[in-house]
């Protein structure tokens, strides 16, 4: 792996500080020195262009948290007392649940950006309670998700923040076990399903690759496991653990199965960007790399317009709220790789990068492609 240049160095020396805003001059500076290969010229334009969005309205902020969190609880309650009905009504009312909860998930992303409000400060905590009911120590996943934003597209550093991806001659240079975890990794049940359940019910709560010099990011890991550890207690001693699992295991297993689906078509479709360090260019991964998933107006309310994707990694600090604003008056921003319900179900059979195409493709494919 190549040793990070400055914006790197930077990464990792003061990331809370450093959220990869292309409207911020600091790392329009930093960007001059990354991307040989693309212009500050196109840097500038994009930031004059999307400047105008960015920044958070404080009344609008609030308005989404309270149509969002209050739900919530209401509906988890409603769960619960169904459950002395019929458990099948209760499961029918974890969708709704699962909605409004996969809905705070955005809103805490938004408070990790800097986006959703005024003050960083009051947006972190907000930020570490919505991290509770999500499972998510929220300022681990803030330095990692920036890590993400930082690299996404980029060969060279993989393996932080996103889902992993390898190429065809990475995949056909690893022995017969190598290649059989890799499959297994990538089929959709794994990775959707059981493979959400363990990132946020076990691996949030020791995240082991996690340097140990990330003082902050580990004491609010254990932060938040204590928080938790507090509020299985506190089910235990009132409604009882049966109960609680019942109700809540639904709603978790949906809103992680959902949202690792949300975020594996924002990058993974098969005419995305990646490429090597030295050719990588931010501007491109934002807008080659990120997809624009086009839902029906009541799911792009549930998910906060995260679909929108590649504006969000243009520039981070657009709040959720105006992403569609953005879209609409900027007619180039709609030349991107739009996606369908049906068209990012179909992405999950697309594997592995092919260098020689630069494109993803399938397993199936891949064999073709490689064979002589």
């Amino acid at each position: 792996m190549p040793e990070p240049r400055l914006l790197g160095q930077s990464l990792y020396q003061n990331l809370e500080d450093t959220l990869f805003t292309l409207g911020s001059r600091r790392e329009v500076q930093l960007m001059g020195h990354l991307e040989e290969g693309e212009s500050r010229e196109a840097l500038r334009r994009w930031s004059e262009i999307l400047r105008p969005y960015g920044g958070a309205d404080v009344r609008r902020s609030m308005i989404q948290l309270l149509t969002s969190a209050p739900p919530f609880f209401l509906c988890w309650y409603a769960s619960y007392r169904a459950l002395s009905l019929s458990y099948w009504l209760s499961l029918a009312l974890a969708i709704p649940t699962a909605g409004f909860l996969l809905r705070l998930f955005v809103i805490q992303h938004d408070c990790g950006h800097g986006s959703f409000l005024k003050s960083q400060k009051t947006a972190s905590r907000i930020g570490f309670w919505l991290g509770v009911l999500t499972m998510t120590p929220y300022h681990y996943w803030r330095r990692t998700h920036a890590h993400h934003h930082a690299h996404s597209g980029n060969l060279g550093f993989r393996g932080m923040g996103d889902i992993d991806v390898i190429t065809v001659s990475e995949y056909y240079g690893r022995p017969f076990l190598g290649r059989l975890c890799y499959r297994a990794y990538r089929h959709p049940v794994v990775m959707l399903g059981l493979g959400g359940l363990f990132q946020f019910v076990l691996k949030h709560r020791f995240p082991w690759d996690t340097p140990r010099n990330w003082r902050r990011e580990w004491r609010g890991v254990w932060k938040m496991n204590g928080v938790l550890a507090a509020i299985l207690i506190f089910m235990w001693l009132t409604i009882g653990l049966k109960t609680f699992v019942l109700v809540h295991l639904p709603v978790l297993f949906l809103t992680v199965t959902i949202g690792m689906w949300l975020f594996y078509v924002q990058h993974q479709f098969e005419d995305t960007y990646w490429r090597e360090h030295e050719d990588w260019a931010y501007v491109d991964a934002g807008l080659k790399g990120s997809s624009h998933l086009v839902l029906p107006k009541l799911l792009q309310w549930v998910t906060a317009s995260i679909g929108i994707h590649h504006i969000h990694h243009l520039n981070a600090k657009i709040p959720n709220y105006r992403l569609q604003e953005c879209l609409d008056a900027n007619p180039r921003l709609q030349q991107v790789t739009r996606l369908t319900i049906w068209d990012a179900i179909k992405t999950l059979g697309l594997s592995l990068w092919h260098e020689d195409s630069q494109r993803l493709v399938g397993f199936r494919e891949a064999k073709r492609l490689a064979t002589p």
